[in-house]
């Protein structure tokens, strides 16, 4: 939440919440921070171009308002949100040897990665992205030895952050609509961008290359043995929007198929990549009348599955002192078909009828025959002790399964009462058991969004 007011206090949300002082402070604070900048225009040297001492002075004296203006306090945490708190950098990787249980013999080497976000105080899917990573590499001896390591996911608005040492982007997304303006205003003055983008929400693989990912910005490459941040994956500028946090690769021939959609026109547009990675084979605007939030695509052998939610970004809502974003729940949800390189006639929209509800995630989507067809399905638990939680959890198949449970649940587990962090090795033939694995981590690993294992050698 932010709200803005030069005649009062304001307060706003990130992690570290923005404030404001006394308007008296405020230009005291102004004029001493502009006086050096003069006396630095007075003595710059002729060898400099007037233009950039200009652009210099200008950048100095808008941090210095907004330092002025606005300060970034770290807000308590209730104790059920202990482990929402972020952690720092941990550095080279740190060998793990605390394992109770055993890792099996037929577990494939490779890494576990989740993404967790450094979350803002009221909105649960913006905070900067951090990627945890737990290695499984065997020794020659044929021995396993395990290393943990984690790394901000440094997107390009993460840059001028971390070379001011403190927080800059003012929070414009929720809040009240002259602050979100104000927001808007000075990000843009001051970075060129009006609002933070982070990487925070997925990590995926695609033709032996790694991503970290958030739908508000381009998914960015990843080097899995460092962590370390590669830059955009864009095509080469033939994709120039956000990217879904979940592209799904179609059955057969492996294009991944994206989405991204944007405050601004073209609202929603699909993306089909090719197989290798290299190129975008089709990209297509659907024509949406305006703007919504979405977190998913679908695809089947043949067609794209569009998810319209009535969960929307609307800036003329904001002009007339309302929010940014709304949940309409007056209105319904919708499916969409659409053949794999279909343009937006070609879509079939059906209406879904949930009523003041949406569902972010999709489940599984298929062909079959026309009909309808019910079927009970068996739902087993694995059983946590109290306060024990487990976000993220992925599958890790047998090499050469052919069974459908013929592999292992891997999970980070967080225990609230000790506030210490576990990786799990679960059997998904025996899901019910205890963990077969139980590995402690070097340090507490907090909550996030979704995370994947890649069977891959790493080289640490």
């Amino acid at each position: 939440m932010a709200t803005f007011c030069l005649a009062s206090h304001v307060k706003a949300s990130v992690h570290k919440q923005p404030s404001t002082h006394g308007v008296g402070k405020l230009m005291t604070s102004v004029a001493s921070s502009i006086k050096p900048i003069l006396q630095e225009l007075e003595n710059a040297s002729l060898k400099i171009k007037v233009s950039e001492t200009i652009k210099s002075a200008s950048s100095r004296m808008l941090d210095a308002f907004v330092d002025s203006v606005f300060q970034f306090v770290d807000r308590p945490l209730l104790p059920s949100q202990r482990n929402f708190a972020p952690v720092e950098e941990i550095g080279d990787p740190v060998e793990v040897d605390c394992v109770e249980g055993a890792i099996p013999a037929d577990f494939p080497e490779g890494v576990y990665v989740r993404s967790v976000l450094r979350r803002s105080n009221h909105i649960w899917v913006e905070g900067e992205g951090m990627l945890h990573a737990l290695y499984f590499t065997r020794t020659a001896d044929n021995n396993w030895k395990l290393a943990y390591k984690n790394k901000f996911a440094e997107c390009e608005t993460f840059k001028p952050e971390k070379k001011l040492n403190k927080p800059g982007f003012l929070p414009a997304i929720e809040g009240d609509s002259l602050a979100v303006f104000a927001g808007f205003l000075l990000n843009t003055l001051r970075f060129g961008i009006v609002n933070k983008i982070f990487s925070n929400t997925n990590v995926f693989e695609h033709a032996g290359k790694y991503y970290s990912v958030a739908e508000n910005y381009l998914a960015q490459e990843i080097n899995i043995s460092s962590l370390e941040t590669l830059g955009n994956w864009d095509f080469s500028g033939a994709w120039d929007r956000p990217f879904t946090s979940h592209p799904k690769k179609a059955p057969g021939n492996g294009e991944p198929v994206t989405m991204g959609v944007d405050g601004v026109k073209p609202y929603y547009v699909v993306g089909v990549v090719s197989a290798e990675g290299k190129r975008l084979n089709h990209k297509v605007d659907l024509n949406f009348s305006g703007s919504i939030l979405a977190h998913e695509v679908g695809v089947t052998e043949k067609y794209n599955i569009i998810f319209d939610y009535p969960l929307i970004v609307d800036p003329n809502r904001l002009l007339q002192g309302g929010q940014l974003i709304k949940f309409e729940k007056e209105k319904y949800s919708r499916i969409g078909v659409m053949p794999r390189y279909g343009n937006a006639s070609s879509v079939r929209k059906e209406q879904v009828w949930w009523p003041g509800k949406i569902y972010f995630e999709e489940l599984e989507a298929g062909e079959d025959k026309e009909g309808q067809s019910h079927q009970a399905i068996k739902i087993v638990y694995q059983k946590f002790a109290k306060n024990n939680f487990c976000p993220g959890a992925t599958y890790v198949s047998k090499p050469g399964a052919v069974e459908e449970d013929d592999g292992w649940i891997v999970a980070f587990r967080h225990d609230e009462d000790t506030d210490t962090s576990h990786v799990l090795v679960v059997d998904a033939n025996n899901f019910e058991e205890e963990p077969i694995a139980k590995i402690a981590l070097p340090q507490r690993v907090p909550y996030g969004h979704h995370g994947a294992y890649f069977q891959t050698p790493t080289h640490l």
